[in-house]
């Protein structure tokens, strides 16, 4: 059983002998990596084992990592997979108190290291595999580099890169040697003792010269582990005798329906499927929601067989002939699969004849339609049973919403299972293509989670993990962990703005403070990309700022963003130094904070001069007035440094000028904070028209960006949760730490809506009701928690515990 530590159990261990310079005076593990002596070049696989003895039933606790991944083992029982994906500097390990018996047991691990071939978020550092006893006693049975530990390399693993998801890793060619799963696989390859590889030490180890060498620093794991259950749901769609290659072309005429029944029994595990010899069968499974998984599939005979194993989000309309066409192609209705194209890539599985053979990729695979695509040769190969475990961070919701308008119910499902699938050892953009923790796109997932859960582990990893990827410029990378370095400027901002977050819905100040020195770093490197005019010229990287295709734009970046001065990053800028200025003041910093006000200000000036528009009455998004953009004008209000007669007009315009280059999904969660803050209900609910024509549409999960998407799951489409409980019901923070709230309903066209939201305290409670009269609210707030709601105009204070508010028009 995994557990979670609050402390690093050997940080303080101390030397064996203080005066060899060459021992680590802090955090130095009692035992060392362990490697294969003839280790190749990645990409390998590995296997490790520990033949041990317990003389009475008892618990040892046992620490464990890898490089880069291990899957655990104890009497040939899965007990884990790791370790939880960070950097050099945050190697994580896990701990597990194995519970034994008297008697002989073994431990084994299963250890890969893909180099190039892994995903772009996974680190290596040295391929190797670190097992520690908390307890001294028993490393001389279990530690690495002391007790006897054999290790071999399995030869049953092939590797060929991933075209379509470019950033999630390897597919698999299994099967061609020997596997874990194989009959009698440990008398089939070759053990030998496992080489002593490099010190065990943890982060921050230094020697007495504080020199510190090129090592893992290891950290307890944060986060618990991933959830593993059986994925129950799935039909068989479709099965067709061929073709052989290819990608797969569902036809109605060619649909083998008398074939459904025996694939879905195998599905659901109540029997098997013979392909005779010399046949191809093409199975095309519908798992009935996005799925993030590991696949297993088990087989008998069938000698010389091979089957290939594709996922997809949804099936493409058009020619795609190749990969790249992708990019281009539409989808429509996701849940159509006749005369569409699934195009994907495969894991492959290869049948030596074995009795039972078991196939399971290393890593676990994304979509909602997969392709099983068999082809035997002389031999009848019989499938007996394929089954999907579904994993992701355990994201368990605990708040509710409810509104009158029924589309709510029916869009609430898909915006929290893309934050399910979005979620994992860190967030991730999209698990199909990517599987990259962003700025941009955690920002908003960090604020659905706030809303719908205490669990505020993955939010403050992300926000600690982009704290340590900041390069000397002060700029955080706009995704990490990452091997691949990119810088998004604008994302760095948003970093800023996700540590104001923290310090608003959960309030730790320890926590707040340790961001802080890269919080300024982030801002002193932003002014110094200012012109002499004071405005924000083309910070180097890639400036993106929403997926518009309006005229400008390119590639996301907004007109004049590469070189030029810039509208929507001088205002993105005044924003976060105005939330960073009241970071400062929670934290009694009050010279900083003087500072970044001053900062604040003499950047809206230089604003306001460059891009005011005085005939539009609304923001230029460049020096020659040329763009104009609902982005502005969001970035200007929120700022809060307007003057109310021009905030005002600047509102005004962004709701009925209709030539403003409109937000996409990304953006407009900026878009519906300025209608929260202009009180105006009318636009909000009909851009959330996007979102209610998603369940019509087929989709699952929310998407990345309006049709034509890459990506049918994408978290950043998640935020109307936040936006439900923020802007429509009004609850929002008020002060550090929810200490205080404020509540400003925005009802629209609702005639009713209540919610449960998560506070640090407990929980917030909130029905507001029209009545003929007027309006009627119920509300609940947890002990010690005050606050304000604001009905119409009227102000009404808020006590701990349940109250009823009501207001009577004249």
């Amino acid at each position: 059983m995994k557990v979670l530590l609050d402390h690093d159990p050997f940080r303080t261990l101390p030397p064996d002998d203080l005066d060899n310079v060459d021992h680590w005076h802090t955090g130095r593990w009692p035992v060392r990596w362990i490697e294969h002596p003839a280790s190749p070049t990645p990409p390998f696989v590995s296997a490790y084992r520990c033949v041990f003895e317990a003389e009475a039933s008892t618990v040892v606790r046992i620490h464990v990592t890898a490089d880069e991944r291990y899957r655990l083992y104890l009497d040939g029982q899965p007990i884990g997979r790791g370790p939880e994906r960070g950097d050099r500097r945050n190697w994580f390990f896990e701990s597990y108190d194995l519970q034994l018996s008297p008697g002989s047991h073994c431990l084994h691990a299963l250890v890969w290291a893909l180099g190039e071939l892994a995903p772009l978020a996974q680190f290596s550092l040295r391929p190797g595999f670190l097992l520690a006893s908390e307890d001294p006693a028993w490393n001389g049975r279990l530690g690495t580099g002391v007790a006897h530990w054999e290790t071999a390399l399995l030869n049953g693993y092939q590797f060929t890169r991933n075209a379509v998801g470019f950033g999630v890793g390897c597919f698999f060619d299994l099967g061609q040697g020997v596997l874990p799963g194989d009959a009698g696989w440990e008398e089939r390859v070759t053990w030998v003792e496992a080489a002593a590889g490099p010190e065990a030490v943890s982060a921050g180890a230094y020697d007495q010269h504080g020199v510190v060498g090129l090592l893992h620093w290891l950290r307890p794991a944060l986060l618990p582990a991933m959830l593993e259950q059986s994925w129950s749901r799935g039909r068989v769609r479709y099965v067709a005798a061929g073709p052989t290659e290819g990608y797969l072309r569902p036809q109605a005429a060619q649909d083998l329906a008398a074939e459904h029944a025996a694939w879905a029994g195998m599905l659901a595990e109540e029997g098997e499927v013979t392909v005779p010899p010399h046949t191809v069968r093409r199975v095309l499974i519908d798992l009935d929601d996005y799925v993030c998984a590991y696949p297993r599939l088990v087989t008998q005979g069938g000698s010389g067989a091979e089957i290939r194993m594709g996922w997809a989000e949804s099936l493409y309309e058009g020619d795609v002939t190749e990969w790249w066409h992708t990019f281009h192609a539409t989808k429509g209705h996701r849940d159509e699969i006749w005369g569409k194209v699934l195009a994907t890539d495969y894991d492959v599985f290869h049948q030596d004849g074995e009795a039972s053979r078991v196939f399971e990729p290393l890593w676990w695979r994304a979509g909602r339609y997969v392709e099983l695509r068999v082809r035997t040769a002389d031999e009848p190969l019989t499938l007996t049973a394929l089954s999907f475990h579904e994993t992701r961070y355990p994201l368990t919701p605990t708040a509710t919403f409810q509104a009158s308008d029924e589309r709510f119910s029916h869009v609430w499902p898909l915006m929290v299972r893309a934050l399910q699938m979005c979620s994992h050892e860190t967030y991730m953009d999209c698990p199909y293509y990517e599987q990259l923790m962003y700025v941009g796109d955690s920002r908003l997932e960090i604020l659905a989670t706030y809303c719908l859960t205490h669990d505020d582990r993955l939010p403050r990893k992300a926000i600690e993990l982009f704290n340590a990827s900041r390069f000397p410029s002060g700029l955080t990378q706009a995704r990490y962990p990452c091997r691949a370095t990119q810088f998004i400027p604008p994302f760095s901002l948003w970093w800023c703005g996700m540590v104001h977050d923290y310090a608003l819905w959960r309030g730790d100040r320890d926590f707040v403070a340790a961001m802080m020195p890269g919080v300024r770093a982030v801002l002193d490197a932003y002014l110094s990309y200012r012109n002499a005019e004071g405005l924000v010229v083309g910070p180097p990287g890639w400036n993106y700022t929403d997926w518009t295709g309006a005229p400008g734009w390119h590639i996301g970046t907004p007109p004049d963003g590469e070189k030029g001065a810039s509208a929507i990053l001088t205002w993105q800028l005044a924003l976060i130094l105005t939330q960073v200025a009241g970071l400062e003041v929670w934290l009694g910093e009050k010279e900083n904070a003087a500072r970044w006000k001053r900062y604040a200000t003499a950047v809206a000036h230089a604003a306001q001069k460059a891009f005011w528009d005085e005939g539009r009455a609304l923001f230029a998004d460049d020096l020659n007035h040329q763009h104009f953009s609902e982005h502005a004008q969001c970035l200007a209000l929120l700022s809060g440094l307007l003057e109310p007669a021009q905030a005002r007009q600047v509102g005004q315009g962004l709701i009925t000028d209709p030539d403003l280059t409109r937000a996409t999904i990304y953006f407009s969660h900026y878009l519906f904070e300025t209608y929260a803050r202009l009180r105006e209900a009318t636009p909000l609910f009909a851009r959330l028209g996007e979102w209610f024509e998603l369940p019509a549409m087929g989709f699952k999960t929310t998407r990345e960006a309006p049709e034509p998407s890459r990506s049918d799951c994408h978290a950043w489409g998640a935020h109307p949760i936040y936006h439900s409980y923020t802007s429509i019901l009004g609850i929002r923070p008020a002060s550090f730490g929810f200490k205080t709230v404020e509540i400003r309903p925005l009802l629209g066209p609702l005639q009713w809506a209540e919610g449960t939201l998560v506070h640090p305290r407990g929980e917030i409670y909130a029905r507001l009701e029209r009545t003929e009269s007027g309006m009627w609210g119920e509300i609940v707030l947890p002990e010690g928690v005050h606050g304000r709601l604001t009905l119409d105009g009227e102000v009404h204070e808020l006590r701990p515990g349940r109250q009823q508010v009501i207001l009577e028009r004249g």
